[in-house]
């Protein structure tokens, strides 16, 4: 195998619709049945695509920054899945190497499912891991609410004890109660975060919620794409909104989800400190893959 030891940086776009990204080894060697791979999460930038970039040296892999993350410009308006996937439609076209696989993670998931429905040439096969989506679920209401709280926090409070309640929401497991926001909030420093307010206010995460999480994804599109679409929730990541979210979308095309090992970080191999099982999740996607 060749090693993706190089790595070439592009950017498509300008001001705040600017993005980035990141290509390993050579797209001259992408081949119909062996594609250019596509990483992507979001607000997670290509730093988070690492351990598993490494695990696929027998063609190129393309990461990115989502706009308004990472090595891109910041800014404060919301941003919605829609333009994710005209950011993802402009670097496949940019990379100029065809139809390529993308394995989309979190709320990379939800913006692929957006770009499969509009732009379905683009893709040979997408594998969505855990896309953290609420239209289908029975308590998405609530769900939201908890969001729109965590946003108000975010907006009086700064980024910790917003993030606090954030990982709070998406390591509850099964359906939030009636009562979920009258519980006492949880103290940033039990996550390690800080409970000053630095001031600003262009988190990505805050950008991208809940305007992310309430996008409906075109069903009739999606279906058409038959098993080149690719549900996927971790085996340890029970009842948690985005394995719950991810086993919605499959059940509304009448499939099932596909498990993979480890949880929701189950790609990350020390990144942003977090380990999951990164040599038994790359063997899953490339099952999925080939």
């Amino acid at each position: 195998m060749a090693e993706n030891s190089t790595v070439r940086t592009h950017m498509v776009g300008s001001g705040a619709a600017a993005v980035t990204y990141d290509v390993r080894g050579d797209l001259g060697t992408a081949a119909p049945d062996r594609p250019a791979l596509l990483l992507i999460g979001s607000p997670m930038d290509a730093v988070g695509f690492g351990t598993l970039a490494s695990h696929f040296t027998d063609r190129p892999v393309i990461t990115y920054d989502p706009r308004g993350a990472g090595r891109n410009p910041t800014d404060t308006t919301d941003l919605e899945p829609t333009q994710h996937a005209d950011d993802l439609h402009r670097v496949i076209q940019d990379l100029d190497a065809g139809a390529v696989d993308m394995f989309a993670s979190s709320g990379g998931a939800i913006n692929a499912l957006a770009l499969a429905a509009a732009h379905p040439g683009d893709l040979r096969r997408v594998v969505a891991h855990e896309p953290p989506t609420v239209v289908l679920l029975p308590d998405r209401e609530m769900v939201v609410a908890a969001m729109h709280d965590i946003r108000a926090t975010y907006r009086d409070a700064g980024l910790g004890p917003a993030m606090a309640k954030f990982i709070a929401l998406v390591m509850y497991d099964g359906p939030l109660p009636a009562d979920y926001l009258d519980q006492p909030a949880p103290d940033p420093a039990a996550f390690g975060l800080p409970a000053e307010d630095d001031g600003s206010r262009d988190a990505p995460l805050m950008r991208n919620m809940p305007v992310c999480n309430i996008y409906e994804p075109d069903f009739a599109a999606l279906t058409d794409l038959g098993d080149r679409l690719v549900l996927v929730a971790g085996a340890e990541s029970g009842e948690q909104i985005a394995a719950r979210g991810a086993r919605s979308v499959a059940g509304e095309l009448g499939r099932t989800v596909v498990e993979y090992p480890s949880d929701h970080a189950g790609f990350l191999g020390g990144e942003y400190g977090q380990h999951g099982d990164p040599v038994a999740f790359a063997a899953a996607l490339r099952a999925s893959l080939d």
